[in-house]
């Protein structure tokens, strides 16, 4: 068994041993109390033999936990949204596990030789690699809410808990918005703890969520929160002015940090090695320069704003998919006889209002969560025409959208916008925004907490009735009414942008940008995994056409080749 060394626990009891990670917290009243007396490890123990492979379903927090019983059976849990995880890789016998899956390459093996190229597939489809899979072959991570069981050569990976939506139409409003924002102070001051508060700092994008936590934070603490912001000098990426008002309003210790694409030339290569297998999440490299900053300032701790569209119903995708359930709503002849004929010639593709009629049919008629993924960069731009021929034949172009129908499946309780909300609980927190600020709060020095996330307001969301999340088209509708009075007005009727980078337009006018983006691409042109002639055209034409669009391809490209030159530097085709 095996823990990286930032793993602060371990005990034993007679021949069992428990490993664990994080801030797990007890509901059950006894095992709370020997957590307390006893210490996490012999509480877990104890869990796990009263209640077996179910017994982290009752425990919330931030964890990650491996036990070993005594009687030949190991154990692993992660937390439900993956905050802390766990990687394991099954050899023979013996069953060997890791906080980060490069701790668990075989050393016997050259690391090129375990690179997976369908990881690197699911890289360019999804700009990650989600769990179970990792960029090293034979090398798997825990799924955020899963458990793994290992007995007699054995090994068995399911959910402990799955998503169950039970709306409660009995309480009032009011009622529900005095429950929210008591819950919403309590799981700050949870995550404050018994730290300084003058040790703690919070990021503020300037959207509701971060200026809920900001506000929550000066309120809990008693004192002025230190909230701290990034600005980009790019026209139509810098939302600071909102982040401005939020502060003023919380009366904030406000602290801002412009990025420059100099701090991108700098920091790239850093920010891309630290993960333990290729990341492209661009907003990753904000994120790590906004905790940079909070840890010269002498920050112990942040707390990110992560959860709350994804909880109660903010992302604009959430109303546009409501739109398309409309369609299915329509009699079928209509559909089928009249509509869809109509739309689909060619002369009527001219008509601008027809043309974007027929895109909206086309999009409806796709299931879900396949229509999700009907813009998705990788199948626009054409996978053939964007990666080798020999690539494609060691990888399954479908595994991807089969996983996600996978995932899809497993939240079908509640209302259309709730299984959205499930989805997104695994590929756009758990897979994606939580790895990104876990990862570079890690790389700046900090901790970091997510008080959106807590388990009780979890449980409400789960109980707050549909239309409260997306009434008719209007997103998060609950969310901004409860805080009404709380938040500026300004911030509840924004429009929602976050810590998004302006890297297409950086690099089409910064030397040095543009010419490490130019020596990554090239680079990873010559590995054999993407066509060299795409490359080319997507350099001196696309990435200058648009910026904005083609500069996320140059990035999650860029990031893969600078993760490989520092982790699997011969890796190649030839």
């Amino acid at each position: 068994m095996i823990l990286s060394a930032s793993t602060p626990t371990a005990s034993s009891q007679a021949n069992a041993s428990v490993l664990c990670h994080g801030n797990p917290r007890f509901a059950d009243a006894n095992l709370a109390r020997i957590a307390r007396t006893e210490g996490l490890e012999a509480a877990w123990l104890t869990a796990f033999k009263r209640d077996g492979v179910r017994c982290a379903a009752s425990v919330s927090g931030d964890f990650a936990v491996a036990l070993n019983d005594g009687q030949g059976r190991i154990y692993l849990a992660v937390d439900r949204f993956a905050i802390r995880t766990l990687c394991y890789r099954q050899d023979g016998h013996q069953l060997r596990f890791a906080q980060r899956a490069d701790e668990l390459i075989s050393q016997d093996t050259e690391r090129e030789a375990q690179i997976d190229p369908q990881a690197i597939f699911d890289y360019l489809y999804f700009h990650m690699i989600p769990s179970p899979r990792t960029i090293f072959r034979d090398v798997l991570r825990l799924p955020p809410a899963h458990y793994a069981l290992f007995e007699g050569g054995e090994l068995e990976v399911s959910p402990y808990w799955t998503a169950s939506f039970h709306e409660d139409h009995h309480s009032s409003f009011e009622s529900f918005r005095a429950t929210f924002r008591q819950l919403l102070k309590d799981s700050v001051a949870t995550q404050l703890g018994q730290l300084d508060p003058s040790k703690i700092g919070c990021f503020l994008s300037g959207g509701t969520d971060s200026s809920t936590v900001a506000g929550m934070l000066g309120a809990v603490s008693e004192q002025a929160a230190n909230s701290y912001s990034i600005g980009f000098d790019a026209a139509g990426y810098d939302e600071m002015a909102y982040a401005r008002i939020a502060a003023k309003h919380f009366k904030t210790r406000h602290h801002e940090y412009y990025v420059t694409p100099e701090d991108l030339v700098r920091s790239i290569a850093e920010v891309a090695a630290h993960y333990d297998q290729p990341f492209g999440n661009s907003s990753a490299l904000p994120a790590f320069y906004c905790a940079k900053v909070a840890r010269a300032d002498g920050r112990e701790k942040m707390l990110a704003g992560d959860g709350g569209d994804e909880l109660f119903g903010g992302n604009s995708r959430y109303a546009k998919q409501r739109v398309f359930g409309w369609y299915q709503h329509l009699p079928e002849p209509l559909r089928n006889g009249l509509m869809e004929p109509m739309l689909e010639r060619r002369a009527l593709s001219k008509v601008p209002l027809l043309r974007k009629a027929a895109s909206y049919v086309e999009q409806a008629k796709v299931p879900m969560p396949d229509r999700l993924q009907m813009y998705n960069l990788l199948l626009r731009l054409g996978t053939e025409q964007v990666l080798t021929a020999d690539f494609l034949a060691q990888v399954d172009s479908t595994a991807p959208a089969e996983q996600q129908r996978a995932v899809w499946s497993q939240a079908k309780e509640g209302k259309a916008i709730d299984q959205v909300l499930a989805f997104d609980w695994r590929y756009t927190l758990a897979e994606n925004d939580l790895p990104k600020v876990v990862g570079t709060t890690q790389l700046a020095g900090v901790a970091v907490g997510f008080p959106m996330l807590d388990e009780r307001l979890l449980e409400f969301s789960l109980r707050l009735p549909a239309d409260y999340k997306l009434k008719g088209l209007k997103l998060r509708w609950f969310f901004k009414e409860a805080l009404r009075g709380f938040l500026p007005d300004e911030i509840i009727s924004k429009k929602k942008q976050g810590f998004g980078l302006p890297f297409g337009v950086w690099a089409t006018q910064h030397s040095g940008l543009r010419s490490l983006a130019e020596d990554s691409l090239n680079s990873l042109a010559r590995r054999g995994i993407v066509r060299a002639d795409f490359i080319r055209s997507l350099l001196e034409e696309k990435l200058t056409e648009h910026p904005g669009y083609y500069g996320e391809m140059v990035w999650i490209l860029m990031m893969l080749e600078q993760w490989l030159q520092a982790k699997a530097p011969k890796y190649g085709l030839a």
